[in-house]
């Protein structure tokens, strides 16, 4: 029976590797993005040529070229390399542009200045070959040659953003921008990687680890790249653009945890107040206007905490983050009427204290309220009206994105 064109695409789809027009079917592709590398290319593709000969592996070379104008293409032909044209400029762009053009089952991407051992390529499919999803190199346990790493990149770019990566997402990665690392094909369609610049390197790792990749590490060096002019990495805008990701792949430090200590701090200022009505810490006496600190402090945090909730059902709905079981379990247990409730009840509370506080001024001629009555009835019960007001249209807002969710 013939083949249907549904079956042929299913089959397409289903395989692992892709036949060229000879007959071969790579099981490695070696990614290397280039920008005007002419003068280190030519080391990079044969270090990774001699490496699958010399281990008897089946691969190929593409080179994803960002506008290359010093004849870095010809280069790469000549040396039996498969040049990519990506016209969207940027180290993630080039780099998503050349994956996709692999043929290969597992994919390895490295810098073309020369500063990656493409001999090292065997180690890393063999841990691909074990079930791997994801290897990364590690420069730190491989070793970095004098002079290959600026100071500031050794001991404080790499090890802060690498600690920041590891404590926001408890990724085992020790060296989260390590540019030699290998992946299957299949891993890399999970990940739906979209940023263009260098924080590509970053959005692997995390994204990784947040759909429960194995991931493990493969000691590399780090040599001296050989290029006469500066590289194209900048390292505080690079850098702060690694930090932002993180971030915004983090709610929980990016929102909930400064939201929570700010509330927690101002509500326990608050408390002290309310029962002592005047706090003396020594000759300095606590009281309106500390009190004015404290509440802002209990809005704003509980401000963040909110924004912290809706960033991540709106990143959960989006694909960024994945489905958390705890989350999905308490929403279903506290459906939108509880937070309603609860508002709607914390809001009364409010405005009764706000009512008893106006019937004392009312009983007092409307004249100057003590700031007993400000710390301990006023100041408070807008306070509550605040925080139960955002939580009725919070959670209308929460009950909208879950409609969304849920279609």
């Amino acid at each position: 029976m013939a083949t249907t064109i549904d079956q042929r695409i299913r089959l397409e789809a289903e395989s692992s590797q892709l036949v060229d027009d000879d007959g071969f079917a790579p099981e490695v592709t070696v990614v290397m993005p280039c920008l005007n590398e002419a003068e280190t290319l030519a080391i990079c593709i044969q270090e990774a040529m001699a490496a699958f000969q010399d281990s008897g592996i089946a691969g190929e070379v593409v080179i994803a070229d960002n506008g290359s104008t010093d004849g870095s293409q010809a280069i790469a032909v000549a040396l039996g390399a498969r040049v990519v044209a990506v016209s969207n400029k940027g180290y993630g762009n080039a780099l998503m542009g050349g994956i996709e053009a692999a043929r290969g089952r597992f994919v390895l991407m490295g810098d073309s200045d020369a500063s990656y051992n493409f001999g090292h390529v065997p180690r890393f499919v063999d841990k691909l070959r074990e079930g791997y999803d994801l290897v990364m190199g590690n420069r730190f346990q491989g070793g970095i040659e004098p002079g290959a790493m600026p100071w500031k990149h050794r001991w404080i770019g790499n090890p802060v953003l690498s600690g920041i990566g590891r404590l926001f997402f408890r990724c085992p990665a020790g060296d989260f921008h390590c540019g030699l690392r290998g992946f299957s094909k299949a891993a890399y369609d999970k990940m739906e990687l979209s940023t263009p610049g260098m924080e590509f390197a970053s959005e692997m790792v995390i994204k990784s680890t947040l759909n429960g990749l194995k991931i493990t590490e493969m000691p590399t060096v780090l040599r001296r790249d050989g290029r006469s002019r500066p590289p194209h990495l900048q390292s505080w805008r690079d850098g702060w653009r690694h930090l932002r990701f993180m971030l915004l792949f983090c709610p929980r430090w990016l929102f909930v945890i400064p939201g929570a200590t700010l509330a927690c701090l101002g509500l326990t200022l608050m408390m002290v107040l309310v029962t002592s009505g005047t706090y003396w810490m020594g000759t300095i006496g606590l009281s309106v206007n500390t009190m004015l600190v404290g509440g802002a402090m209990v809005l704003v945090g509980y401000q963040i905490l909110l924004a912290g909730t809706f960033a991540r059902a709106l990143g959960t709905i989006l694909g960024l983050h994945p489905h958390s079981p705890f989350l999905d379990r308490w929403q279903k247990r506290l459906a939108m009427e509880y937070g309603v409730i609860a508002g709607g009840i914390l809001t009364v509370l409010g405005i009764l204290l706000l009512a008893k506080a106006t019937w004392v001024w009312e009983n007092s001629g409307f004249g100057r309220l003590s700031s007993e009555i400000s710390v301990r009835q006023v100041i408070p019960a807008v306070i509550m009206i605040g925080v139960g007001v955002q939580t009725v249209f919070g959670s209308f807002f929460l009950s909208m994105l879950s409609y969304v969710r849920r279609k």
